[in-house]
């Protein structure tokens, strides 16, 4: 399938076959990452690569787009098929430039917004000091309670009230609880805001039915095409008919230069891989065996954020077992088993090396992993991370010198073991 590029550039052809090696052999349970079908990965690489299409359908700034506006207008007819949006943009790039050409649309710099706090489960790019999004915009956050590790929507309508936002966004990236998408937008009509939704988490979960949209309630949504969505990395923003011609025009102009026709065309195989009736039981299952995963680790002695999970991840407080995040990140990187540090609410510790991990079952479940092996999935995380937490001597290495410590523990050693033989029996393809 590789033979010109094992012909003419065998460094990258070998770092490929290693990487899909290290993705059939591993456990992948990073929230945000999930494995595409052959025909997503095969409409990325096409001739659609070579054509530069300023600009949008029938309006082009090149020639020769004819057959690229079919493209494009049939991954918007998809998306607003899977979504029930009154209008989709299909062009952004990535998630952050979607929410960037969200603000620079309906915002001015300085503009107030409301949004969860990234240490209690939001995005960088919902108004964090270091991102584009708190340097131009002016955001006040709300945050979860302390007690239950979720957000109080009395208390959000309180911020609100005294803030008056121009806009009030809701979505996240560590958060593991519904969110009342109706509240949210009686809270920004009572104050006259605009209501933004980044749905990049849980786009897929709401295409399969499994959780309420916010598209019949919203202004504008935006989501990511990869993670439950199982599509390319890239993403779309929905909205309001009133709100369309603001958006395409922040976009493109704006922000971007010609759209990715290939990555389009991915994303329009993606979007009628969701549209049908096994995408539903797919996104089901994901959430199930969330919810398993997370109930086997609280048994286990672990305690999880908000004590369970309505949707397919969750945070894990890893020093509630006595390893810091980080550690228990690599450590678990070491026995296969990938997954992400991440803070969590009220955090001591600092975000390079926090207090907890997050933990996501879309990519599993795409293998075909389901309730049962949740549990053990679950012991093979007490057993890494019991220990590298009896591991005292590798706790205080840095970096690399960390990572090689934990693959030399025995314990360690003989979960890899283990992982490598039950991934093997999951093929990588799920079509």
């Amino acid at each position: 399938m590789m033979d010109n590029l094992k012909k003419n550039d065998p460094a990258i052809f070998d770092m490929v076959v290693r990487e899909q090696q290290r993705q059939e052999e591993g456990m992948e349970l990073i929230a945000s990452e999930n494995y595409v079908s052959r025909a997503v990965l095969e409409a990325m690489g096409t001739v659609l690569n070579n054509k530069y299409s300023e600009g949008y359908v029938g309006k082009r700034y090149y020639a020769g787009n004819e057959i690229v506006d079919e493209v494009e207008q049939l991954c918007m007819d998809r998306a607003r098929a899977l979504f029930g949006c009154e209008h989709v943009n299909v062009q952004p790039l990535s998630g952050s430039p979607a929410n960037a050409a969200v603000y620079f649309a309906l915002l001015k710099p300085g503009d107030k917004v409301l949004g969860l706090a990234l240490d209690h489960g939001g995005h960088l790019s919902h108004g964090h000091p270091v991102n584009f999004s708190g340097m131009l915009y002016n955001f006040t956050q709300y945050m979860v309670e302390k007690e239950t590790g979720r957000i109080n929507m009395d208390r959000v309508r309180e911020i609100a009230l005294r803030e008056r936002p121009k806009m009030i966004l809701a979505g996240f990236s560590a958060y593991s609880r519904n969110l009342d998408w109706k509240i949210f937008k009686a809270i920004a009509d009572e104050i006259g805001a605009i209501t933004f939704a980044d749905i990049a988490h849980i786009a897929g979960l709401i295409a399969g039915k499994q959780l309420d949209s916010p598209i019949p309630h919203f202004d504008v949504v935006s989501t990511t095409t990869h993670k439950t969505l199982r599509g390319p990395r890239g993403a779309i923003i929905m909205c309001k008919e009133k709100f369309a011609k603001q958006i395409d025009t922040a976009l493109f102009p704006g922000l971007q230069g010609g759209p990715h026709d290939h990555i389009n065309a991915a994303k329009a195989v993606a979007f009628k891989e969701a549209l049908e009736p096994s995408f539903q039981t797919y996104s089901k299952k994901v959430m199930e065996n969330a919810k398993m995963l997370a109930a086997e680790l609280m048994r286990l002695g672990f305690k999880v954020i908000s004590d369970g999970t309505d949707n397919h991840l969750m945070v894990v407080d890893m020093t509630s077992r006595g390893v810091p995040g980080l550690n228990a990140e690599r450590a678990l990187d070491a026995a296969g088993i990938s997954c992400s540090r991440s803070t969590i609410p009220f955090d001591p510790r600092k975000p390079f090396n926090p207090s907890g991990v997050r933990l996501g079952t879309p990519a599993i479940t795409t293998r075909g992993m389901g309730n049962d092996h949740m549990k053990i999935i679950a012991g093979w995380i007490d057993r890494v991370v019991t220990a590298a937490a009896a591991d005292k001597a590798s706790e205080s290495l840095k970096g690399p010198e960390m990572t090689a410590a934990y693959k030399s523990n025995s314990a360690i050693k003989k979960v890899k073991e283990e992982v490598k033989e039950f991934c093997l029996k999951f093929p990588l393809f799920h079509s």
